[in-house]
């Protein structure tokens, strides 16, 4: 039997809890909170008691949630979210978002070319409001929006689970990226026998075929994949200075050729087009900091 009265629950330590779980420090949680870090000790003590668990250990890069906080984040993330929407329904001023955050899954491809477009939209239409990027993809987006890890996601697919909702925000393509340099001047185009000659550069988060080899074994062809990364943010390192290609999404060949000289190509072989979507929790909407910043996506994405 439940032995533990909810009127004598000091609720603001929901608040800490939140906070130690998504800084993973009492230190970066009490700055957070506005609060001194031995505050925030003595709040986790209290959680601990209450929750009958360690919640959280100390390791060498902070502090690790346990199993039994792994359970307790999604249940305690949604009752503050409730909370702060009811704030929002009576609030003289419905915009003010400070202190509020949004979180949004998606590949780092997206995060390299609409991030900072999604900043600066966010901070003229919701001015306080924090967002944080956090990895995912279509395999495994489902579950973390369900689960509640993210609010928002962008990616090719996988909102088809009960309980989630989705949004078409157009097509995505192809290119090539190389350094301008291995490319003759007076011939900007890649040929099939260029582009299979050059050394390739995978970025693929598992694996080691890509959809370039699929489309090159239908003309019985094959590549050489010098390198595999999981990370997009690493290819100017490895493509300047190299006769080396690599085929990545065209917005993010796009956006990483304007921040570093690369050059971007058409590609000498077909590769199929593919849906880009935006997801939600269904019921998210109705917290108005997350209906803003799907506005901005929305936006990010209009020719």
């Amino acid at each position: 039997m439940n032995d533990i009265n909810i009127s004598r629950v000091d609720l603001n330590l929901l608040k800490v809890f939140e906070a130690l779980y998504e800084e993973g420090g009492a230190s970066r949680a009490a700055i957070r909170l506005d609060q001194t870090q031995s505050a925030v000790s003595a709040a986790l003590r209290r959680l601990r008691t209450l929750y009958r668990d360690p919640l959280f250990t100390r390791t060498g890069r902070g502090l690790m949630p346990t199993a039994r906080a792994d359970e307790l984040n999604p249940v305690i993330g949604e009752a503050l979210g409730r909370f702060r929407q009811t704030i929002t329904m009576i609030s003289r001023d419905a915009h003010d978002y400070r202190g509020r955050s949004v979180s949004i899954g998606l590949s780092d491809d997206f995060e390299i070319a609409l991030a900072k477009r999604l900043v600066d939209a966010v901070e003229k239409s919701a001015p306080g409001l924090r967002l944080i990027f956090r990895q995912t993809h279509s395999q495994i987006v489902a579950d973390a929006l369900l689960d509640r890890e993210i609010d928002l996601a962008i990616a090719s697919g996988g909102f088809s689970s009960r309980g989630l909702s989705r949004q078409a925000l157009g097509e995505g393509a192809y290119s090539c990226l190389v350094d301008p340099l291995t490319v003759p001047a007076s011939d900007y185009v890649l040929s099939l026998d260029d582009y299979i000659g050059r050394q390739h550069i995978l970025v693929s988060s598992g694996g080691v075929i890509g959809i370039v080899d699929e489309a090159l074994a239908d003309v019985g062809k094959k590549r050489h994949v010098a390198a595999s990364t999981t990370h997009f943010a690493a290819l100017p390192y490895l493509l300047k200075g190299s006769n080396a290609v690599a085929t990545i999404p065209t917005h993010a060949a796009l956006a990483i050729a304007a921040l570093t000289g690369l050059l971007v190509m058409s590609c000498p072989v077909f590769l199929p087009r593919y849906p880009i979507e935006l997801g939600w929790r269904t019921v998210a909407l109705r917290d108005s900091a997350v209906t803003a910043v799907q506005g901005a996506i929305v936006a990010c994405f209009e020719p």
